[in-house]
C-alpha cells in the first residue's frame, strides 16, 4: 500500500487507511512523513482535549464517558489513549483501549492506544501527528489520555486546546494540586469518584489555592468540577463546560494578543507550533549529528567526557562545527 492510497483513506475517513497511517508515523517511517505532509492542508479543524491526572483517577472511563457526551452531539470523536510500554515488545499495554470496548461498534469512535516507547511528559513523541491524522480524516473532537505518571506531564498543554487536569480523593492529591505545574497547565479541575470521603475538601483545596492566584480581566479561572465517571455523573456538566472554554477562547476579546493572534485559542496554537518546529528540529538535527559520525565515533566521545579528557561543552561545540564544515 502505497502513501498516496494511505493519504486519500484517510481524507475518506477510512479506519483502516488511519489505523496503517499512525503506524507510519509511529514507527518514524518517510512514508509517515509523506502522509503528514499531504493530509496537512486539511487540518486545523478538530477541537484537541488533553486529559492528564495520576495512575488510578479514572482518566480512561471518564473518557469513555465523555466520547458518549460527545456522539450525543452529533460529533465524530478520536480518541488517543497513551500507555506503557510493554517490556517485551516495545508496544502499548492496551489497558486503556480494553477499558473502552463499548465504542467498538460506533464508526464515529476511534480509539489509538500509544506506547511512550521512553518519551517523558506523559505522550509519545508521535502524538501531535497522530492528531493530526484523526483531524484530517474528520474527527471534529480529538480528546488525549496521557500516562498518569505523576505531576510533570505538562506536555499535553502543548498538544490539546484545552487540558484538563483529574484528581482523586484520598491519595494525597490535595498536595499535588498545590503544585505549581499542575495549577498552571489546568483549564478545569475534575475531582473524579467524588463519591468518596474526602472529595469536598479536595474540591475546597484546589479553589483556595485558585483564589492565590491573580487573573485578569476576562481571563478565563479554571472550574474545579465533582465526576463520578463510573455512573457517569457530572460528565455532561464537563462536556459543557468544555464547550463554554471553547467559546471564552474562540471570543476575539479587546485586549491585543500580539504574534497576529486574533484570539486565545490562535494564540494557543502558535505557541503550539512554535514548539512542534523547536522539538522537530532538535529531534532531526541530533539524528543527522548521529548520522554524520563515524561507527563508535559517539561512543569514543561519551567515554572521552566520562574520563574527564574533555568536558561535554567542548565536545558539542566540536560536533557542531565539524557538522557544519561537512555540510559546506
Amino acid at each position: 500500500m502505497t502513501p498516496d492510497p494511505i493519504t486519500k483513506g484517510v481524507l475518506a475517513g477510512d479506519p483502516r487507511a488511519i489505523a496503517r497511517a499512525i503506524s507510519l508515523v509511529e514507527d518514524e517511517q518517510p512514508a509517515g512523513v509523506d502522509v503528514l505532509r499531504a493530509v496537512y492542508p486539511h487540518t486545523g479543524r478538530a477541537y484537541v482535549v488533553g486529559i492528564t491526572g495520576p495512575p488510578g483517577a479514572g482518566k480512561s472511563t471518564l473518557v469513555d464517558r465523555l466520547a458518549t457526551e460527545v456522539r450525543r452531539d452529533g460529533k465524530k470523536v478520536g480518541v488517543i489513549a497513551v500507555d506503557p510500554t510493554s517490556p517485551f515488545t516495545g508496544g502499548a499495554l492496551l489497558g486503556d483501549r480494553v477499558r473502552m470496548g463499548g465504542h467498538s461498534a460506533d464508526a464515529g469512535v476511534f480509539i489509538r492506544s500509544m506506547a511512550t516507547r521512553g518519551h517523558l511528559g506523559g505522550l509519545a513523541r508521535a502524538t501531535g501527528d497522530v492528531a493530526l491524522i484523526l483531524d484530517a480524516a474528520g474527527y471534529e473532537v480529538i480528546i488525549i489520555e496521557t500516562i498518569g505518571v505523576g505531576q510533570d506531564e505538562v506536555d499535553i498543554v502543548r498538544t490539546a486546546d484545552i487540558s484538563i487536569v483529574m484528581l482523586v480523593p484520598g491519595t494525597g492529591d490535595e498536595v499535588q494540586a498545590l503544585k505549581a505545574g499542575i495549577m498552571e497547565i489546568a483549564d478545569i479541575f475534575v475531582v473524579n469518584k467524588a463519591d468518596r470521603e474526602g472529595a469536598d475538601r479536595l474540591v475546597e483545596s484546589v479553589t483556595a489555592n485558585l483564589t492565590l492566584q491573580t487573573f485578569a480581566p476576562g481571563e478565563w479561572r479554571p472550574p474545579v468540577l465533582k465526576t463520578v465517571a463510573t455512573g457517569g455523573e457530572g460528565v455532561a456538566e464537563l462536556w459543557a463546560r468544555i464547550g463554554a472554554f471553547r467559546a471564552h477562547s474562540d471570543d476575539v476579546g479587546r485586549v491585543p494578543l500580539g504574534n497576529g493572534a486574533r484570539t486565545r485559542r490562535e494564540r494557543r496554537q502558535r505557541e503550539r507550533h512554535e514548539y512542534r518546529l523547536r522539538d522537530l528540529l532538535s529531534h532531526r538535527f541530533l539524528r543527522h549529528v548521529e548520522q554524520s559520525l563515524g561507527p563508535g565515533e559517539l561512543e569514543r566521545l561519551v567515554e572521552q567526557v566520562a574520563s574527564r579528557q574533555t568536558d561535554p561543552y567542548s565536545a558539542v561545540t566540536a560536533l557542531l562545527q565539524r557538522v557544519m564544515n561537512t555540510q559546506a
